[in-house]
């Protein structure tokens, strides 16, 4: 039986979005500690776990779903009894895993591109993938009036996040599938890939200087509201139309110091998950109330819809995809060979999934222990 998921909308997935290369951390440090008010549910009565607090992080970001919906509405705080929960926000991967490895957080929403690259630089000590948290929402989207077919990109300038994210890689091996030749490094070549801010591809779009971009959600939606049309969705080249775009992660130390935690803060997450499922629309209001409060404004509603129905949120980390992006990542040249056994630790998801009914998820050989 395939394992259980919940979804946004079923069929559509995609890539996850964030650098294999490090980047410099944000202005702020290690992370933002979201504010807390008498709306966002991070503290709930009972007994106390192991540990006073679990400290979580993840990013202001509808491919962060269960995070956002999750603490906004309690779901996790819920099975975390006298423990509270203390959310940070971050606005890049690199970040977050120097979060993780300095003891700021414990547990942390991410992309594949950070989990592999934080498990590898640390030689397998870091942290471990514990489960999935969501898929989809990667699309190329482009002018209409200068592109019509995907041989048209021939000779256009097209964005990626960064050089060497999981959108960049995905980019250029699509490119590469295609028989035309782009300089990885560079981005020089058939197809000008340029390495563009989410932020600020869709003014680069609107004046012109871009010909369309291979992007996550909600920038893909914010290119459309521009007058872009989808030209491919990343699913598509995908088997089941679906790959990991969100991962959930630990500090081998907090896992083997607090597994009691570690195995609430995941039942809270699947909870959550049957939640987004079970209520679309109040789930959709919740992640927007919480970006309104994590960013200072919501997204419209032009936005906010299309984004929100190409993301899929799943208990499945979808390993075999993750194992995939990482030798796509060395086919073009950005990452050396990694050896990514024992990056996840899904004993506990499954365990949780068990005690539900429902199958276990897989760990593509690349499980601990």
């Amino acid at each position: 039986m395939p394992a259980p998921r919940t979804t946004l909308r079923r069929g559509l997935a995609a890539a996850a979005a964030l650098p294999l290369l490090a980047v410099a951390l944000t202005a702020c440090g290690y992370g933002s500690e979201a504010e807390e008010d008498d709306t966002r549910k991070t503290s709930a009565v009972g007994e106390k776990l192991s540990t006073d607090s679990v400290r979580i992080g993840y990013f202001p970001n509808l491919t962060h779903a269960t995070a956002l919906v999750g603490i906004e509405e309690g779901l996790i705080a819920e099975e975390l009894g006298g423990t509270s929960v203390k959310p940070s926000t971050f606005n890049a991967g690199p970040s977050e895993i120097e979060a993780l490895n300095a003891g700021s957080i414990d547990i942390g929403f991410i992309g594949p591109s950070p989990s592999i690259n934080g498990y590898t630089k640390s030689r397998g000590q870091g942290l471990r993938i514990i489960g999935g948290s969501a898929s989809g929402g990667v699309k190329l989207v482009v002018d209409p009036e200068k592109i019509r077919t995907p041989d048209d990109l021939k000779g256009r300038r097209i964005a990626t996040p960064q050089l060497g994210n999981t959108q960049d890689v995905a980019f250029l091996h699509w490119v590469a599938e295609k028989g035309w030749k782009v300089d990885a490094q560079s981005g020089k070549g058939d197809v000008s890939v340029v390495r563009s801010d989410n932020k600020v591809t869709p003014d680069a779009y609107r004046s012109g200087s871009l010909d369309g971009a291979w992007v996550p959600e909600p920038t893909a939606s914010k290119l459309v509201a521009e007058g872009a049309k989808v030209l491919l969705d990343e699913s598509t080249l995908w088997p089941d139309d679906q790959f990991v775009i969100t991962n959930i992660i630990v500090s081998q130390k907090f896992l083997t110091e607090h597994p009691d935690v570690v195995e609430a803060v995941l039942r809270g997450t699947v909870n959550t998950n049957k939640w987004i499922n079970a209520n679309p629309e109040k789930a959709k209001a919740s992640a927007n109330a919480a970006l309104e409060k994590l960013s200072g404004k919501p997204l419209p509603a032009e936005v906010l819809d299309p984004a929100w129905e190409s993301i899929e949120v799943t208990d499945d980390p979808l390993a075999a995809t993750l194992e995939a992006q990482a030798r796509h990542a060395v086919d073009a040249g950005l990452l050396e060979d990694p050896d990514l056994k024992g990056i996840y630790d899904l004993r506990p998801l499954n365990k949780i999934l068990r005690a539900a009914g429902g199958s276990e998820v897989s760990d593509a050989g690349l499980g601990a222990g």
